[in-house]
């Protein structure tokens, strides 16, 4: 040994290096940490995995789904796929099923009418207002220039009526005349017709077919004619009442049935 280092030695200023013990500890605080990580991986749900594992097999295409927008590639769940990829039905669409249900109900009037030997005494047709249901030859229902209904008229009423207590629409009865004018007891077309309009009302509302809130009676006397025939049939057309099933949609809803109408009725007839 040198005299240099003796001396150093001596005098108790040797220090040994000591650094490499930091460097040390934030490697095993680090692998620490790593094991702790890799003990939490080891302990994960196995259900929450799998759905897990389902749900990105399903989204990237490897498994069929009903319930996949596939052009998002995710899970849509089925309340928020109502909402959002329904589409709102068009005024055609909303027409069409209103067709439906109407012509439905025609139907079912047809076929009690049929049913009771009944068909021949009226006739219908569907307008922008709704399901006509037409009691064409006032003679037929009302005894001679008067309100008051003939027994055919109360059968058919009480038929009709049985059909129309089973719908929520309202029911607006139409009386009309024909042009010539009454001889009386009325002074004018309007009272007759109207005064017919509302006998009915009164029949179906003391059945108990129609709730008085459903009903409506209208007057259209002369003013409304269906033909402007002048023969003893023409007129026989016009002196009428209508019972109108009211369509309850919107007036661009209810502008476009009688166009389809029109096309059913062209269809059934080639089908025939």
């Amino acid at each position: 040994m040198s005299a240099r280092r003796k001396r150093r030695a001596a005098n108790g200023e040797v220090h040994n290096d000591e650094r490499w013990m930091a460097s040390y500890m934030d490697m095993v605080t680090v692998l620490m940490c790593m094991f702790i990580v890799l003990f939490a991986m080891s302990t994960v749900d196995a259900e929450k995995f799998q759905a897990l594992s389902n749900s990105l097999a399903t989204g990237f295409g490897q498994e069929a789904s009903d319930k996949v927008d596939l052009s998002d590639g995710y899970v849509v769940p089925a309340e928020l796929r109502s909402e959002e990829t329904e589409q709102e039905p068009t005024p055609l669409d909303l027409a069409k099923q209103e067709l439906q249900n109407l012509v439905e109900i025609r139907d079912r009037i047809d076929a009690a009418l049929k049913q009771a030997g009944l068909r021949e005494a009226v006739a219908f047709d569907i307008d922008e207002h709704g399901l006509i249901i037409r009691l064409v030859g006032a003679e037929t229902y009302f005894t001679g220039n008067s309100v008051e209904l003939s027994e055919l008229a109360q059968r058919v009423l009480t038929i009709v009526g049985g059909v129309l207590s089973t719908i929520p629409n309202e029911i607006r009865v139409e009386g009309h005349a024909d042009p010539h004018g009454s001889p009386g007891p009325f002074p004018t077309d309007w009272e007759l017709a109207s005064g017919r309009a509302a006998r009915v009302v009164r029949y179906f509302v003391e059945q108990g077919s129609l709730a008085p809130e459903r009903a409506v009676a209208i007057g259209y006397g002369s003013a409304r004619p269906i033909t402007a025939r002048t023969d003893e049939e023409g007129m026989a057309l016009n002196r009428r009442v209508d019972l109108v099933v009211v369509s309850d949609q919107p007036e661009d809803v209810r502008a476009l049935l009688p166009a389809l109408y029109d096309q059913l009725e062209a269809a059934t007839t080639a089908g025939q």
